[in-house]
């Protein structure tokens, strides 16, 4: 079972593009075909650099085509906690990147007359419970140069205790925009980049050789140097979109622990919710969870699709943006985008394009990969690392006591099979589709999320199709199955 095709991957198709020839030299070698990559190789394009981008599956085939493609600098409830945790200084320089970058979007599309519904308008973050941290927010975003003020008054069709308004936003097509700038790129699909030494690239159809790799391939695969792996996790969220009579004219985002986003599509409202931590959705029901919100929201809606979308989040909620590691050097990495995948691809286009050519802009010290700080990063760390101990525990010491009879059909789990504990998905036919419950990266014990029909990674977000084909890194290799696995209990 494929990933629910989003709106965007309904309404618009990239064309192919061939896999890697053979061996080449280039300038730049950019590894991941989402939206930062490509921007990246654009920028670069465009300062007169040959920029090769290497792609696993698709162009836009990941997190690029279930995003819900808003293009802003509000970022949830994030400029009051940046201030406490960064200084005045730096959280002005992570406002002014991604007001940058909303600005660069505009100017892209209206200088090559990009035809991908892009429509400035303005952006809400809003709480249904109290109105201070609203308040809190407004003042701070403003203070950093942002044009927002609190307010009271929404077009949601619900009353709200406060919300904060960002006005010279953005909302557009993300796929109909790639398709305009992937025209004059030199992109190789179903390329894998296996691995990664010096200025050498490694896939199975041959090496590519650069002076500058940039990693934006979602989640860093390469464990060492740079750690990423013990400095983010992964998330996952839900979207559906529904045929309704109420269309937005704004983008909005709850900050409650159960808020809602919404913002309109191709003539239908994307509604959004259901977060949760990768690895942690055993019990399913986010998109009934959803929908019930739906009808309790907006009675006359009707679902018209539904996808979900995978974000890194860092330790201290800022992307990790520039050079990957000291001890790599030419290497760059762009990363840990949270939600904000729009904004934050366009922020590492412009910061690694510049960086490649000697240049550093005055707003990167806040995005540095190699930066760290305890007292922003403290309860995240320790949240991630219990997390991780918790995936390792149960692979070396649990044992199921479940069987293959215990499974009911159309449902998955982790359940004894000739004596060893094995991953299976128990089909609507009967049929068993058995794997190695363990993940691929680092060993920690998968779990079943029977939203996606997947096994999910709790410790770093890996995810593979019930047959053990992979969707998402960091994990490079698919699911070990035993053989004959595929049968009728």
């Amino acid at each position: 079972m494929e990933q629910h095709a989003s709106i965007w991957q309904q309404t618009a198709q990239i064309d192919p593009r061939p896999p890697l020839p053979g061996d080449l030299r280039t300038d730049a070698v950019i590894l991941g075909g989402g939206m930062a990559g490509l921007l990246t190789a654009h920028q670069l394009q465009q300062r007169g650099m040959r920029a090769v981008v290497l792609e696993a599956g698709r162009i836009a085939g990941g997190q690029t085509g279930h995003t819900t493609a808003k293009i802003t600098s509000q970022h949830g409830i994030c400029y009051d906690a940046l201030i406490q945790k960064f200084g005045i200084n730096k959280a002005g320089q992570y406002a002014r990147a991604n007001e940058l970058a909303i600005r660069e979007y505009a100017r892209i599309i209206r200088n090559g007359g990009i035809d991908c519904d892009f429509h400035e308008t303005f952006a809400c973050v809003y709480s249904t419970v109290s109105e201070a941290p609203m308040h809190r927010e407004a003042e701070a975003a403003a203070s950093l140069g942002i044009p927002a003020r609190f307010t009271a008054e929404t077009e949601l069709p619900f009353p709200v205790a406060g919300a904060v308004r960002f006005d010279r936003q953005a909302r557009f097509h993300p796929l109909k925009f790639l398709q305009s700038i992937c025209r004059s790129l030199e992109i190789y699909e179903n390329t894998r980049a296996l691995s990664v030494e010096g200025e050498e690239v490694r896939t199975p159809q041959g090496i590519v050789r650069a002076k500058h790799i940039v990693f934006a391939t979602h989640f860093p695969f390469v464990n060492f140097p740079g750690w990423y792996f013990l400095r983010m996790h992964q998330e996952r969220s839900y979207v559906l979109a529904l045929e309704s009579d109420w269309l937005p004219e704004g983008m909005y985002l709850g900050a409650d622990a159960d808020g809602l986003s919404f913002r309109e599509a191709c003539g239908r409202l994307l509604m959004g919710g259901g977060s949760h931590r990768t690895g942690e959705n055993s019990a399913g029901g986010r998109y009934d969870q959803l929908l019930s919100r739906a009808r309790e929201l907006l009675p006359a809606s009707r679902e018209a699709g539904r996808w979900s979308a995978q974000d890194c989040i860092t330790l201290d909620g800022v992307p990790y943006i520039g050079p990957f590691s000291p001890s790599a050097p030419g290497w760059y990495v762009a990363t840990g985008f949270g939600k904000w995948g729009m904004t934050g691809s366009m922020v590492a286009a412009m910061l690694i394009s510049e960086q490649i050519c000697d240049h550093t802009p005055d707003w990167a010290e806040i995005f540095l990969p190699s930066r760290f700080s305890l007292s922003a990063s403290a309860r995240e760390l320790a949240t991630d690392t219990a997390q991780a101990f918790k995936g390792l525990s149960k692979e070396l010491f649990s044992i199921s006591e479940d069987s293959l009879a215990d499974l009911p059909r159309g449902h998955g789990g982790i359940v004894a099979v000739d004596g060893h504990k094995a991953g299976v998905y128990k089909d609507v036919d009967g049929i068993c589709h058995i794997v190695a419950p363990r993940c691929p990266h680092l060993g920690c014990e998968l779990e079943w999320n029977p939203d996606e029909l997947s096994w999910d990674c709790p410790c770093h977000g890996s995810r593979f199709r019930y047959d053990g084909s992979l969707i998402d890194n960091p994990a490079q290799a698919n699911l070990q199955r035993p053989e004959a696995s595929d049968s009728r209990p």
